[in-house]
This record gives structure tokens, C-alpha cells and sequence, in this order.
């Protein structure tokens, strides 16, 4: 016969002080692993939703990133002309080659300087970026020294306004436009200008990669083979969504650190679960020995006691949720081990943190309050009742 939950939930509130402090105890923790997770989804997010399915991005044969690949300029001739790359307005074949160089930049908060990627395309380019729009004042010009900063680089850094200059290169850009993501991606981090331009400023007659639109996703699937096999090309072919799906090993240094700090309170909270039932279970002697002379079976009493510490974990794990909810959609920044730039990005709470979030509490509840159960049910009834 199982003892009604009611009974469990009056027991808490009877030892309300205890109750509180304990499930506090876990909501801190849990509240750590919501940070955590929210940093890494906000991050994944920005990474895999970059990236249109029918582009395709040209590197040099054996680099992982923009910034270690060099392809020289008459490449793009023959690239843009094979067979299955996409026409846009002009007729045009929709292909773009890029350069990509790092500035510093300081913060608006005076936090210090960071690295900034700014990326050199043709006009080109932007048709090849449909999820990308104009916020404020208008694209560059192809052969001014003009750029436009995104929304996120905006907000976040000094000298990025409209009207203001960036110093990089030979000289001075003027920034004259502000771009921005509908569903948030990792051009969110970048500076955009005119190829060209950057090329002779920084005294580098190449391209670092080349980005390119398919007709189809068989004709993407046959480009990325056909530029991987030409031996004359030299070039890797891959999906733009698979280069930027790569680029979130840069949270593994947040992973880590985050689930350490994570492990380390859990395990500080199941002991405080713990005592909390033990002191439960020593308080209640002989009310359970009385539980056990009614018929209640010691699978029932355990069950019970595990049940209780589960509520206050789980009320821990509902007041972590609750106090962490303001942080969704907070706009920061961590380091790209790839490029060494900085990654602007939005914690994201999603349904999958929470649910991950509530399993992690229901993990501490049980560990916690599952020796003080065991004991609970293994008691003798005459010794309690002499208690």
C-alpha cells in the first residue's frame, strides 16, 4: 500500500526552514547548469542557423577555417562558372570571394579590446546572405572606403556608430550602415566592406575563400564534390552550414568549466539533501514505526522519503527556472578558438534546458535522499517506538 503524497507535502511544510534552505541550496546549483546550457544553446544556435543550404564554400585544400586559407584570385573565374552555380539579378553568376582580416576593437563597458572580424565581399555577397538585412543607413559602396557593422558590433564596441571611422589598414573607413540576422547567426560578430579595397590596403592579392549559390541541393552536393576531387583546384568544397557548424568547438572552453563548477555544487547539494533527510528520518522515528505497524510496507516507506527529497529538488529546480528567466535572450560574447574573434551570441533558455535542467534535479533529488530512505526503511519498529 503506497502512502499518499499528501502526507509527504505536509511534512514539508511542517519543516518549512529546512525545506526552504535546502531546495535554495539546489536552486543555486541548477541554476548554474541553466547558465551553462543556455550559453552553449545561444551559441549552437548561432552557428547552425548560419549558413544557407544552397551555398557552398570554396577553402584551401586542408585549412578548417576562413583564416588560415589563401586561394588565389583567378580561381574565382574558373569556380564561378561551373556548372550548377546559381545566376542572380543581373545574371550574374551568384559567387563572392572573401576576405577576412581581425581588427581590435574596444568595448563599450571599457572591459577591455577584442579581436573583430571584418569580412571583405563584393556586393555579390549580399545577395548570397538572404537572412541578412539592412537595420539602418545603407550598404557600402564597392570602391569607397565604407563598411557596415552589425547589429550586435553596434551595440557592443566603441567608434561603430553611424558617422563614425574605423581605423584599420592604410586608413580610415567610414561606417555607414547596420546590418542584422532575422534568427541570429555568426555574421552577427562581423564588419563588412568592400573586398577589394581590403585587399590592397592590407597588401594581399588573394581571396580567403569563396562562397557560392547552387541551383539545387544535388547541384551543392555535386559543386562540393566536384571541387574537392579537382586535383587543379587545390580547394576543399563543403556546405557553408557544415563550415559554420563546425565553429562551435569555441564553447567547449565554457563546457568544460561551466560542468565542473556544476559538479562540484551538485555534489555539495546532494549532501545537503541528504542531511536534511536524515535529520527528517530522526525526527520521525517513531512516526514511521507507527506507519509500519498500520501496514505500510518498507518499499512504501522508501519510496516515500525519496519521494520527499524529489519535491525539494524539484522546487529547487522550479525557483532556478523562475529566477534564471530573465537572462533569456542576453547578449554576449566568448572567444573563437578558430579565428581568435569574438562570437557575439544570445543565451537562449530553451525547452531543452529546462527539461535538462529538471532531469538534473531529479538526478540530485534521488542521490540525495536515497540513503536516508534505505534507513528510514529499514528501522527497527520496537527501537523506534522506544525513541
Amino acid at each position: 500500500m503506497a502512502i499518499p503524497i499528501t502526507y509527504n507535502v505536509r511534512n514539508l511544510r511542517m519543516r518549512l526552514g529546512a525545506t526552504v534552505m535546502t531546495a535554495l541550496g539546489i536552486a543555486l546549483t541548477v541554476a548554474i547548469a541553466i547558465f551553462i546550457m543556455a550559453l552553449l544553446a545561444g551559441l549552437r544556435q548561432a552557428f547552425s542557423s548560419t549558413g544557407d543550404p544552397l551555398n557552398v564554400m570554396a577553402l584551401r585544400k586542408g585549412s578548417d577555417t576562413e583564416l588560415t586559407s589563401v586561394i588565389d584570385r583567378p580561381t574565382l573565374p574558373v569556380i564561378k562558372f561551373l556548372s550548377g552555380v546559381a545566376k542572380g539579378r543581373n545574371n550574374q553568376p551568384l559567387a563572392s570571394g572573401e576576405m577576412i582580416v581581425l581588427i581590435v576593437l574596444p568595448r563599450k563597458d571599457g572591459t577591455g579590446e577584442v579581436n573583430v572580424t571584418v569580412r571583405g565581399m563584393s556586393p555579390i555577397g549580399f545577395e548570397l546572405r538572404p537572412d541578412i538585412s539592412l537595420a539602418e543607413g545603407r550598404w557600402f559602396q564597392p570602391g569607397q572606403r565604407e563598411v557596415v557593422v552589425s547589429r550586435s558590433v553596434n551595440e557592443r564596441f566603441a567608434h561603430a556608430r553611424i558617422g563614425d571611422k574605423l581605423h584599420f589598414g592604410k586608413g580610415d573607413w567610414n561606417v555607414v550602415g547596420i546590418f542584422q540576422s532575422r534568427r541570429g547567426s555568426a555574421f552577427d560578430s562581423e564588419i563588412w566592406g568592400d573586398v577589394n579595397l581590403m585587399a590592397t590596403d592590407f597588401d594581399r592579392p588573394i581571396y580567403n575563400s569563396i562562397l557560392i549559390r547552387a541551383v539545387d541541393k544535388q547541384a551543392a552536393d555535386a559543386l562540393v564534390k566536384r571541387m574537392s576531387d579537382d586535383q587543379r583546384l587545390k580547394l576543399d568544397g563543403l556546405h557553408e552550414a557544415d563550415y559554420y557548424g563546425k565553429q562551435t568547438r569555441s564553447g567547449a572552453p565554457i563546457k568544460f568549466i561551466g560542468t565542473v563548477i556544476a559538479i562540484i555544487m551538485a555534489i555539495g547539494s546532494c549532501f545537503a539533501a541528504m542531511n536534511t533527510m536524515y535529520a527528517s528520518v530522526a525526527f520521525r522515528s517513531r512516526e514511521i514505526a507507527t506507519l509500519r505497524i498500520l501496514g505500510f510496507s518498507r518499499p512504501s516507506i522508501l519510496t516515500c522519503f525519496v519521494l520527499e527529497s524529489l519535491l525539494i529538488s524539484l522546487l529547487g529546480a522550479i525557483s532556478a527556472v523562475m529566477m534564471m528567466m530573465p537572462f533569456n535572450g542576453l547578449t554576449t560574447g566568448t572567444s573563437n578558438q578558430a579565428t581568435f574573434s569574438e562570437v557575439i551570441f544570445q543565451m537562449k533558455i530553451t525547452p531543452d534546458v529546462i527539461v535538462s535542467a529538471l532531469m538534473f534535479a531529479v538526478v540530485m533529488g534521488i542521490i540525495g535522499g536515497l540513503a536516508p530512505a534505505w534507513h528510514a526503511s529499514r528501522q527497527s519498529i520496537l527501537s523506534a517506538l522506544r525513541d
